[in-house]
């Protein structure tokens, strides 16, 4: 019986230095926590007693997005050593004046002309607009040519319900066997 009080005395004994040693464990941890609470409270102490004046109602995060469309062009026409580099912008805004996909001039001129690599001499034709046979029709300058084009292909195609390069081609290029429409799709593709 005896031997049975003193394993008994024994595992409380234990038990009660295996608590103690905890509580001493927790309470040293519970002291470092105050004590870097405590450094970091003087720490932004100092920033709130700076000289410097407060600018925290000031900060404000925020993402402005702006129009890439003229950027994403740029960029095709100086990859491909086009002329249109410095029309970019125009082209943009022309393509929304008469409401139709900003891609689709630069597409164009890249199957018709290679964006203006090859062209009729002083045309400033890119886009294979009113040239047919001996027929060759030429613009002042780039800016009339986009200008006039755009126009003429919201008049003349958009409002008229074509609108896909398939359709477009139709009319502006009947003769193709669909090789314009593809080409056109695939310049379209490359600028998205």
């Amino acid at each position: 019986m005896m031997n049975s009080l003193i394993k008994k005395f024994l595992s409380y004994f234990f038990l009660f230095i295996a608590f103690i040693l905890l509580n001493f464990v927790l309470v040293n941890k519970s002291l470092a926590l105050a004590k870097k609470e405590k450094t970091i409270e003087l720490i932004l102490a100092q920033f709130e007693l700076s000289s410097a004046p407060s600018n925290q109602d000031n900060f404000k995060a925020g993402v402005i997005l702006g129009d890439s469309r003229a950027a994403n062009l740029k960029a095709f026409f100086r990859k491909h050593g086009s002329l249109l580099y410095d029309y970019a912008d125009l082209i943009v805004q022309v393509s929304d004046q008469y409401q139709f996909d900003y891609r689709l001039l630069p597409a164009i001129a890249m199957q018709e002309s290679n964006l203006c690599r090859v062209i009729p001499d002083d045309s400033h034709n890119c886009w294979g607009w009113g040239i047919y046979g001996t027929t060759v029709t030429k613009f002042d300058s780039y800016e009339e040519a986009i200008k006039t084009i755009a126009e003429g292909i919201k008049k003349e195609y958009i409002d008229k319900g074509l609108v896909t390069a398939s359709a477009i081609m139709q009319k502006y290029t009947p003769a193709s066997p669909g090789s314009w429409a593809h080409g056109v799709n695939t310049f379209l593709k490359a600028l998205e």
